[in-house]
């Protein structure tokens, strides 16, 4: 049995250390004694804890699991709420909180990962799957943010681009959106107000009775002109790596705006063959796609949680277009020559069970895709997990970890990463 202690909140949030109940990992419905190797609480990780969720330990004499309903502490009673952690770019988790919904609301929409007490501190269920260094969080919201955006706001004045993005920097801190002021790296074009799709999870845009969405989405869909001026000049200042993408999580699908995209790329070739032009996107329009590389795109990633029809649709509720669609669109993109990438929202115990894995391994060997970025799907568990019931390929779940190496051997120079390669790392590793 594990050492690793329990942690739990108080009503203000204050973590805790529980005196002697172990910590216990939920893996979808399982709750199961922490085991196996966690990884000390990373730089920049944050501890979270989760309203209305109780905690569940093991009780270490007889290894029994415990729902802790009330604890006391200093003479005063209170009614715990479990803890879990928020991981940085970089890491993917393996196991979700051992806890179980109370009475409190829908959780925020953050990747809650399993933490716990260490005798040299807190740690986390997740593996360390990019340790590429200029994603670090210490390269972002720097003091100079605030004067960058406000001069490129004065180079292009009233470019909605820009004015979107002031608003994704400075409040919503997105990191590729701040690459644009900082003119490096992957820079973020949102494009689109409009979606064709409703997914469970959707930070930008919620129903009433659903969790505060956590970015705001864009009011007006910029113009093809207004695209090409903020993505020229990222691509003509940005050095090494660089790459402008379409399809961000402030706006909708990007490709139910695929004829102003289009015309934004030609203009952006027309004026520079520098950096990778990529578009983020859920694949459903391949017609559009088509349109895309034949003005001069060549990045895609598309974005899932699973290779299987029922559960791919029962989280993304597609409008006209389904699963069908998504691939129809991989294999364009296979034909095409473009840099294919799966931009892989994983779910621990649903993502990693044998016959979603199969499904993933047989789809990259299939198309031959080029890389998968692991994306901790940011969502209450609960509300996934009651997306994922009964859907989906069967079978036990192997483990994040098993998974992961499955994936790399499924297909040659397959790269597993968090983070989008520019032009000249593609293929190298």
């Amino acid at each position: 049995m594990s050492s690793y202690k329990l942690l739990l909140a108080d009503p203000k949030g204050r973590v805790i250390e529980h005196p002697f109940l172990l910590a216990t990992v939920r893996s979808d419905e399982s709750i199961l004694p922490a085991h196996g190797r966690p990884i000390p609480l990373p730089t920049q990780a944050k501890l979270a804890h989760l309203p209305g969720r109780l905690p569940i330990g093991v009780d270490p004499d007889s290894g029994a699991l415990v729902l802790l309903k009330t604890f006391e502490l200093d003479g005063r009673k209170f009614t715990p709420q479990a803890v879990g952690a928020v991981l940085p770019p970089g890491y993917t988790r393996t196991y979700l909180p051992g806890e179980v919904k109370s009475d409190g609301p829908i959780l925020p929409q953050w990747a809650y990962t399993a933490a716990a007490w260490d005798r040299q501190g807190p740690v986390v269920w997740a593996v360390h799957t990019d340790r590429r260094k200029h994603w670090t969080p210490d390269k972002f919201s720097t003091p100079e943010v605030k004067v960058l955006v406000k001069e490129h706001l004065a180079r292009f004045p009233g470019n909605q681009v820009l004015t979107q993005l002031k608003t994704c920097a400075l409040v919503y801190r997105c990191f590729t959106s701040q690459n644009v002021f900082y003119a490096r790296d992957e820079g973020a074009i949102p494009a689109s107000i409009m979606c064709n799709a409703k997914c469970v999870g959707c930070i930008s845009e919620q129903p009433e009775d659903g969790p505060p969405a956590s970015h705001e989405r864009m009011d007006h869909g910029p113009t093809a002109e207004e695209m090409a001026d903020v993505g020229v000049w990222h691509l003509e200042h940005a050095p090494g790596r660089t790459m402008i993408s379409f399809g961000q999580g402030c706006e909708g699908e990007p490709l139910t705006r695929w004829k102003a995209i289009a015309e934004s790329i030609k203009l952006i070739r027309a004026r520079t063959q520098r950096g990778s032009i990529n578009i983020n996107t859920n694949g459903s329009l391949t017609k559009g796609l088509a349109a895309l590389y034949d003005a001069g795109l060549d990045a895609v990633r598309v974005s899932l949680n699973s290779a299987v029809k029922d559960l791919y649709e029962a989280y993304y509720q597609p409008h006209k277009y389904g699963w069908e669609d998504v691939e129809a669109s991989i294999a364009l993109s296979r034909d095409r020559g473009a840099y294919v990438a799966l931009n892989l929202l994983l779910f621990p115990g649903v993502t990693d069970r044998e016959g979603e894995v199969d499904a993933l391994e047989k789809l990259v060997k299939k198309y031959r895709v080029d890389q998968i970025q692991t994306r901790p799907l940011a969502i209450d568990p609960a509300q996934y997990i009651e997306v994922a019931r009964n859907k989906g390929a069967g079978g036990e779940p192997i483990g994040i970890p098993k998974m992961l190496a499955l994936l790399k051997r499924a297909s040659p120079g397959l790269v597993i990463g968090n983070f989008a390669r520019g032009l000249g790392e593609r293929r190298a590793e």
